[in-house]
């Protein structure tokens, strides 16, 4: 039963320290930091270090520096992007670490899942930022940047807290970033190209296909769910053929020209 608990707190903390540091990395280092330096966390011996106060202190200087960056709409996307080169490695850092006193294969296999997990949770945060930021107005982005701080302390203390209730949010996690990971990629690609357009970067004809793939894919969406929709394009198809047969009657000669325009007109309901 020990032992059972035990691999349930070491994945707690592995995989909850690598998923909430692709998301806020100096929370996460301070929150394990100040837990293990007063002995609220058992942090395991690779990564006891993160108490030291020189750490702790430099890692409260990150986290009040971003607490206000991540606020700023358009700076956050730049910070975002730099830390693409930090929160990654952190995760899998942190994630190598949490592991304990392991064979080195486990403790790098450990490493590319911590690193993966961080770089999801990295992705889906980056890339809902910078949609976030096509709104004019700041205050969605003081709501998801706050939302994100209460979500990685919550996260934490669940990880480390009650682990098995944390894997299940961690799973449905992981399931709702596979589904939108890729809707943000469309419309953040659509805008990356408009935007090169306008400077002269980029093709506007590829910029235009872009948005128009874009729009095309959320029209599909709807019409898929709106019964509506899909009458509406049955019955365009149907008039389609039912035109392309009365075309080939009029060249076949069957139909005057009179007839042709009536029998359209019919047709269309028009």
């Amino acid at each position: 039963m020990e032992s059972y608990e035990a691999l349930l707190a070491t994945l707690g903390l592995t995989l909850g320290a690598s998923w909430a540091s692709g998301i806020n990395l100096y929370a996460v280092l301070l929150v394990l930091g100040i837990g293990g330096s007063t002995g609220n966390i058992d942090l395991p011996p690779d990564l006891q270090v993160l108490g030291d106060p020189m750490i702790i202190g430099a890692a409260g200087l990150m986290y009040f520096v971003e607490f206000f960056v991540d606020k700023t709409p358009g700076v956050d996307t730049g910070w975002d992007t730099l830390h693409t080169f930090i929160r990654i490695p952190a995760g899998a850092m942190l994630a190598a670490g949490a592991v304990g006193d392991v064979t080195p294969a486990l403790e790098i296999a450990a490493g590319i899942m911590g690193g993966s997990l961080s770089a999801t949770s990295h992705a889906t945060k980056a890339g809902s930022r910078a949609l976030i930021n096509t709104s004019p107005e700041p205050f969605s982005n003081w709501g998801a940047s706050l939302s994100e701080d209460v979500v990685v302390f919550a996260g934490l203390w669940t990880a480390l807290n009650h682990p098995v209730v944390f894997l299940v949010l961690l799973f449905g996690f992981i399931v709702m970033a596979i589904w939108l990971l890729p809707k943000i990629w469309r419309v953040l690609k659509a805008i990356i190209l408009k935007i090169g357009s306008w400077l002269g970067l980029v093709d506007k004809a590829t910029a235009e296909q872009a948005a128009k793939e874009r729009d095309n894919s959320i029209t599909d969406k709807n019409a898929a769910d709106d019964p509506r929709s899909q009458t509406q394009t049955s019955n365009s198809a149907e008039q389609i053929q039912q035109l392309q047969a009365l075309q080939v009657l009029r060249e076949a000669g069957s139909l005057t020209e009179s007839e042709f325009l009536e029998t359209k007109k019919k047709i269309l309901g028009s």
